[in-house]
């Protein structure tokens, strides 16, 4: 979104209306943005000079980020309001909701365990009472600087219409009663509210977040009519199925999936998810090939028509929301600037606010530094980087593929070990060189060089403990040599920080023509990881003594025990696997079995979530920015998209439908700030 042009449009500052009549013309779907300024509003009540710049700065920085501006502009305020903004708080607000979100994995019960399987599975390591209530005490303090600090910025007025910042208050203030609670029961607390309350604190920090939210609550009465017709189509196929599958008729199919009303919806269900396709027709179809007309119909209408149609009404619904979205954001931006534009015309005189840039590179006298300087500043030399790093995962594979066949003590790691300590000294060669290149500040203000230097020094500090703790490399060296680790498992640590470390060639990867086929790729991954998996999974059985008494396909006999909800860990994992789908009436099952019916209620609700609402939502997103990028390679030549690649942003996707605000729109919008009086 930050390489949209602040200013596009028919933007006009200082000028007559009249004179931009004839941009009108030819443009029948756009409105005219004409900024200019009338002497009645151009003077902004109390402040002096700098109060005015400082005030313009924050507009367009809030412009910049879509942010509203309807906060507080006095000198204070200004200073606060750049402060909660700047990278240091938001970067630390981030830290916390994280570390929040964490503490689910230590608190009770833990899963600090090297396995989830309950027959193989040590006592867990649990942490004394007050540990993670520590920490969670610090977090919600936090929480409420930060509710305190953006309440008092937006003042009382906008506070009372904000929702969020409500909620807001009340999952603090939960929360802590919650957690006092806790304390006073000496941590002997086996219901804690507050672990539901935690996912909010990221819903309420992430803008994108919230507008899924209400994409979904807009979405969800537009699609009320298809869920009732998947509804009325599985329990008409219930009700046939059962009269079809009679029992004494063919005990086959009615014993295993019609033998009552709850297993016979139970079956389809899952068919229409097609998890249990064909086994849940096999007993009937081997009786008579007819019977798998019955099951044909209820797929062919409910999997391919009624689901398909779900996925198309999201689809449609998300997009008319991210359009009324963008909407509001352009409406935010043209306003930022506005606003810039109207506290500095005040003077008499229009200030240039320029964007924020990288700090400036050092000066240095010496012409050396200056080379060495105008070198490693240049694009190629992050090109030359990327190519080393291509060159190092190649090394590293061509090792592993050599020495695959090889157990660890006939490895030597000589070869490995010596080119890792090449690429390493380049590596901390590069990253010094471009420190005296940008400077320190310089340095740090790229993401990529962040990403680079911290796993650089990591890559470092385990080279030098290897050569501590097992010496220089030298032929022979034995992979099996014990330390704090073994020498093996030093060398694969490294290996696999180099290979995260290649990932920094992501963000350099430019838009091209064909990237409407890279779109596609992670598709055809399902198709493709699914295959190999099943495959991995058959070969990794034949080991592994089976009961027989135990019933086919079974959660006991697949051996799915560490799939379970012993701790937040397992959990995770195991509602990842009912979100593929494939066998998930295999779990449901087993704790159909070993609890209630009702538990399938549960595992239903989790699959509409995750499979049918989040996943067609991200497909939606998928597919709109496909077809933003087909018809822009269709309509464009290759030229003209090279030179726009940097440019593909939300608001461009919609450049054509969005509507530009009138000068009259911006202008209201402005008299009714509850904190800048325009005179």
């Amino acid at each position: 979104m930050e390489s949209e042009p602040l200013l596009t449009g028919s933007i006009n500052y200082g000028s007559h209306p009249d004179n931009n009549d004839h941009l009108e013309k030819g443009s029948p779907k756009t409105r005219r943005l004409s900024y200019s300024v009338a002497a009645e509003y151009c003077c902004v009540g109390g402040g002096d000079v700098d109060l005015y710049l400082q005030q313009a700065v924050v507009f367009i920085e809030d412009a910049i980020q879509y942010r509203s501006i309807n906060h507080r502009v006095d000198t204070n305020s200004l200073r606060l309001y750049r402060w909660y903004y700047s990278r240091l708080w938001q970067w630390g607000l981030g830290l916390t909701i994280a570390v929040v979100l964490m503490l689910a994995f230590i608190e009770r019960p833990s899963s600090f365990s090297y396995t989830s399987d309950p027959r193989f599975r040590p006592p867990p390591w649990e942490p004394p009472c007050g540990l993670t209530e520590g920490i969670e005490i610090v977090c919600l303090i936090i929480f409420a600087i930060d509710l305190t600090t953006k309440s008092y910025l937006i003042g009382w007025d906008e506070f009372r219409k904000c929702k969020w910042l409500i909620v807001y208050i009340l999952a603090v203030s939960a929360s802590v009663i919650d957690w006092t609670l806790t304390l006073s029961m000496y941590c002997d607390q086996n219901l804690r509210v507050r672990r539901l309350i935690r996912p909010f604190f990221l819903l309420q920090n992430s803008s994108l977040m919230k507008k899924t939210l209400k994409c979904i609550k807009r979405t969800l009465p537009e699609i009320a009519s298809v869920i009732l017709l998947l509804a009325l189509h599985l329990c008409l196929f219930t009700m046939i199925g059962m009269l079809l599958f009679a029992k004494g008729e063919h005990n086959g199919e009615w014993e295993t999936y019609f033998r009552d009303l709850p297993t016979s919806l139970s079956s389809l269900l899952v068919l229409l998810t097609t998890a249990n396709n064909p086994d849940v027709m096999i007993p009937a179809y081997s009786l008579n090939r007819g019977y798998s007309i019955f099951f044909i119909l209820f797929s062919g209408f409910g999997t391919y028509f009624l689901m398909n149609l779900l996925t198309a009404i999201i689809y449609n619904q998300f997009r008319g929301y991210l359009l009324m979205s963008v909407q509001a954001s352009i409406l935010r931006r043209r306003l930022g600037v506005r606003a810039a534009f109207e506290v500095m015309s005040c003077q008499g005189r229009i200030f240039f606010v320029f964007l924020l840039q990288h700090p400036p590179k050092p000066e240095y006298n010496s012409p050396l530094l200056l080379k060495l300087q105008l070198v490693f500043s240049h694009y190629y030399v992050m090109i030359v980087g990327n190519a080393v790093a291509l060159a190092n995962v190649m090394c590293i594979c061509t090792i592993l593929v050599l020495d695959s066949e090889k157990s660890i003590a006939e490895r030597d790691d000589y070869y490995m070990e010596v080119i890792n300590c090449f690429f390493i000294l380049y590596y901390l060669m590069e990253m010094s060189l471009k420190i005296l290149a940008f400077g320190w500040r310089g340095y740090l203000s790229y993401r990529n060089n962040i990403f680079d230097g911290l796993l650089t020094f990591c890559l470092l500090v385990l080279q030098i403990t290897i050569f501590a703790t097992y010496r220089l490399p030298f032929p022979k060296w034995n992979p099996a040599s014990r330390g704090l680790m073994s020498l093996w498992e030093m060398v694969r640590l490294v290996n696999m920080l180099i290979v995260v470390r290649f990932l920094r060639i992501i963000p350099d990867i430019k838009v091209r023509k064909w990237c409407r086929w890279v779109v596609l790729v992670p598709s055809f991954s399902i198709y493709v990881i699914r295959p190999l998996y099943i495959v991995m999974s058959n070969s990794s059985m034949e080991n592994i003594t089976i009961n027989f008494t135990m019933e086919c396909g079974s959660y006991e006999q697949l051996g799915y025990w560490p799939n379970n909800f012993d701790d937040f860990a397992s959990s995770l994992v195991l509602l990842y696997n009912i979100m593929v789908v494939n066998n998930w009436q295999v779990f449901m099952d087993a704790y159909t079995r070993y609890t209630t019916e009702w538990s399938k209620v549960y595992f239903v609700s989790w699959w509409l979530t995750s499979s049918v609402m989040w996943v067609n939502l991200f497909v939606a997103l998928i597919l709109e920015n496909f077809i933003y990028k087909w018809d822009r390679s269709v309509t464009c030549s290759v030229a003209d998209v090279e030179r726009t690649g940097y440019e593909t942003t939300v608001q461009l996707m919609f450049r054509e439908q969005i509507q530009e605000p009138t000068e009259e729109e911006l202008v209201t919008q402005l008299h009714q700030h509850p904190h800048l009086h325009l005179s």
